[in-house]
Parts: C-alpha cells; sequence; structure tokens
C-alpha cells in the first residue's frame, strides 16, 4: 500500500512538474511586441523603414511577419546586422551587430511560430526627422535644377556644381547628404572646391606613395582623388547604402571657405521610369572655429588591371603623412569585384600594427569605419591599403570574368579608392 502511495505521489509530482514547465515555456516564449520589436528599433530600422534604404520596412508586426525567416537566417548567419570587419583588428564606435541573447531571441521567436503577443508591450517606434535624420540644417544647398533620369540604358556620372554663395568661412559641425528620389540614386561623393588656381591642390597632411612594385605613372595619376573633372577638390561626404550622415566629434569641424563651391558626382541609376531628381546636402554650422580642423580626403590606385578570371587579384596603395594628425575613419571602396581590404600602419620608429580588416567586402553596403578612439599619427607614418577582386566565373556579381578590368566609374568597372577623415591642430593659416 506504501508502495502505491508513493507511486501515486511521484505520478502527481511529475505531472505537476511538467505542467509548470510547460506554462513556464509558455511565458518565455519570444512575441514581437514584448522581445523581437525592441530590438529591431535598436539595431535595424534606421535602415529598414520607409524612404530609406533597405528594401523592406520592420516597423511594425505586419510589416515584419513574413520577412521573420528571412530575418532569423541573417540574423544567425550574421549578415545582418551589415559589419563587415574582423572584431579583432580596430575598436570602431559604429560598429554593428547583435548579441548572442539577441539572435537567439529572433530564433526562438520564428521557431515559435512568429507570434505578436500584447500589443500593449509594444514600445512606441523610435521617431525620425522629417526629410532629414539629424535634425534641421543651417543651409540647404541642393542641384540648381531636377536632374532627369531616363527610363532605361546607362546614365553616365554626373557632375553638378553647386555655388555655396558664403561670404566668409563657414566651420561645419556636420553635413547630411538626400537623394531627391532614393531608388534612381546609387550614390553620391560630394566635393568641396576652394577659389583659387585651376588645379591648384587643397592643403593635405599626407603625401601619396607608389605601392612596391608601382613606377612613376602612378604618382602623376593617382595623386589627388582620380575622378574626371576634379582636380584641386576634396571629398567631404559619401551618400551610398549603408552610409550615415558625418557628424564630427566635439572640438571639431570641417572648414568651407568663403566663395567654395561644391560639386556633386551623382551616380544614377534607370528603373524602368523616367524620373527627376534633385538631391541636396545638409549643413550644420559649429558656434566657431574648433580646436582640431576635420579633413576628409581620399588616397587610392588608378593604374592597376585585374587579369580576366584571376580569383584573387591584389591592388596596393600607400601614403605618408607629412604632419602629425589624428584619424578618424577610413571608407574602402571597390565595385562588383571587391572581396576584402586590409590597412596597416607604419610608425616612422619602424612599428607595424593592423589598422582595419575587411575580409568580407560588400559592394551593397558601404560603410565609413569611425574609430572609437581617433588613431594619433605622428609625422612620417605611413598607412598602406590592400585590395582583393575576385574577377572570376566563381563571382556571381561579376559583370564579365572573361575580360581584365581597369579603374572606371561605372559598376562593371573598378575601383581601389579609400577615403579617409583625419583632423589636424587648427591655426589662423589652416
Amino acid at each position: 500500500m506504501q508502495a502505491h502511495k508513493r507511486l501515486a505521489i511521484g505520478v502527481m509530482v511529475l505531472v505537476m512538474g511538467l505542467a509548470v514547465t510547460a506554462a513556464g515555456a509558455e511565458e518565455t516564449t519570444p512575441t514581437f511586441s514584448e522581445h523581437v520589436a525592441p530590438i529591431l528599433y535598436e539595431n535595424c530600422v534606421t535602415c529598414h523603414r520607409a524612404g530609406e534604404a533597405a528594401p523592406m520596412s520592420l516597423v511594425t508586426y505586419a510589416e515584419t511577419r513574413p520577412w521573420s525567416r528571412s530575418i532569423r537566417n541573417k540574423v544567425m548567419s550574421g549578415e545582418m546586422p551589415p559589419w563587415h570587419a574582423r572584431p579583432d583588428v580596430g575598436a570602431f564606435s559604429n560598429a554593428r551587430g547583435l548579441t548572442d541573447t539577441e539572435k537567439e531571441t529572433i530564433a526562438r521567436w520564428v521557431d515559435a511560430g512568429a507570434p505578436e503577443g500584447d500589443r500593449a508591450k509594444l514600445p512606441a517606434a523610435p521617431r525620425f526627422a522629417d526629410g532629414w535624420q539629424i535634425g534641421t540644417p543651417d543651409v540647404v544647398l541642393e542641384l540648381p535644377e531636377a536632374f532627369e533620369v531616363p527610363a532605361e540604358g546607362t546614365v553616365d556620372y554626373q557632375y553638378i556644381r553647386v555655388a555655396s554663395n558664403f561670404t566668409e568661412d563657414k566651420w561645419v559641425r556636420a553635413l547630411e547628404l538626400r537623394a531627391g528620389v532614393r531608388p534612381v540614386v546609387h550614390h553620391i561623393v560630394l566635393y568641396m572646391l576652394e577659389q583659387g588656381e585651376p588645379g591648384a591642390a587643397p592643403a593635405r597632411g599626407f603625401k601619396q606613395l607608389p605601392p612596391a612594385g608601382a613606377d612613376e605613372q602612378f604618382s602623376r595619376t593617382s595623386g589627388n582623388g582620380g575622378q574626371r573633372g576634379v582636380g584641386g577638390s576634396r571629398v567631404i561626404a559619401t551618400l551610398a547604402p549603408g552610409t550615415n550622415p558625418v557628424v564630427f566629434e566635439p572640438g571639431t569641424a570641417m572648414r568651407i571657405p568663403k566663395g567654395a563651391e561644391l560639386l556633386f558626382n551623382v551616380h544614377y541609376t534607370a528603373v524602368g521610369t523616367a524620373i527627376k531628381d534633385q538631391s541636396k546636402v545638409g549643413l550644420f554650422f559649429a558656434d566657431g572655429p574648433p580646436e582640431r580642423e576635420v579633413r576628409a580626403d581620399a588616397f587610392l590606385n588608378v593604374t592597376f588591371e585585374l587579369a580576366a578570371g584571376g580569383a584573387n587579384e591584389r591592388v596596393d596603395s600607400l601614403i605618408e603623412f607629412t604632419e602629425d594628425v589624428e584619424i578618424h575613419a577610413l571608407f574602402p571602396h571597390t565595385h562588383l569585384r571587391g572581396k576584402a581590404w586590409e590597412y596597416e600602419i607604419t610608425y616612422p620608429d619602424g612599428r607595424t600594427e593592423p589598422l582595419l580588416s575587411v575580409p568580407n567586402y560588400d559592394f551593397n553596403w558601404q560603410t565609413y569605419y569611425a574609430f572609437q578612439e581617433p588613431v594619433k599619427v605622428p609625422k612620417g607614418t605611413r598607412v598602406s591599403a590592400s585590395a582583393w577582386y575576385d574577377n572570376s566565373a566563381a563571382n556571381k556579381s561579376n559583370p564579365d570574368a572573361t575580360v581584365p578590368v581597369r579603374w572606371g566609374e561605372q559598376t562593371w568597372e573598378e575601383m581601389q579608392y579609400t577615403g579617409i577623415t583625419y583632423t589636424v591642430p587648427h591655426t589662423q593659416e589652416n
């Protein structure tokens, strides 16, 4: 009899335990409203919302639910949120990524059928400035007239000058480029053209050197931007999938001299319907001259040729700093064949350290890698940049693996280009 009682009690305990476990599992099943939405709002909706670069909005449950399995797959593979630098080389203020717990939450939510949950627990969606991400600009400069993008065909890169009409030097603490019609604007590179002799080079804190194996032709062709029609100019901002408004660190600002012009280099893409675009830039002014002047510039190699079918072609570039600077950000850029980047810094005493490693470069997501702490660079320091390309048929994005490829503006051509943002102490002579 005692044995029967013990068995009955044991069964009851087991049943109660299973019930508690089931209840606990039910309580901890992630829902969109309570668990998933906060992750998306913190990490994704800057781009995944109406009018921005991402192909779908993830703000509401109705918008997100159809993409749930795709979200899980891309999150678990590390493809989203997009971040392509090695985590063990450098520390970056704009690094993207989810914690293991956040990834697991999304996976369990999808595996449970992607339930919506209690709408009362849904946090308020982030609010973004109407038309601008970082507030109302002090000055907006836009294309003087709308450019008509044809319905079909290839559109040559457009170089459109915009007068600033500044009667005095302006110190800029932030810039935000905005496409007039986002689907037809692949990217914009914004240059500043200073007054002065035609072709005069802007002040820069480094000189470009031929990389190992290059000849004098490299020095003559790669000195200042390498872009058609922009001699004597400086890159000051870029708009592309993955880039954000440029906000400089406190105590720093960029000088736009009186009488300067801005040059919009716009890459338009036909989308099947003729569309008029009038892109613009918003400038946010600092209160006065800063402690350190921001300079945005670029270095590159325009003399390469990628062999037809070559799966691991390497192209190098090299600079040497001519004054003490602090590097704030690097922007590696290639086209559809680019697959990886490596940057090294060599100090005057011979020390060499890795600066940035991008083993999984993605042309569809352009990133300014902003250092968490500026890299102090004494005069005489060198920075080398190496890019690798896959011009083989195995590269599914390759437009044509049967031809050699050289420098060019269109995406079926190639580039080896690095944008660099750095600061120097501000003096009246700067």
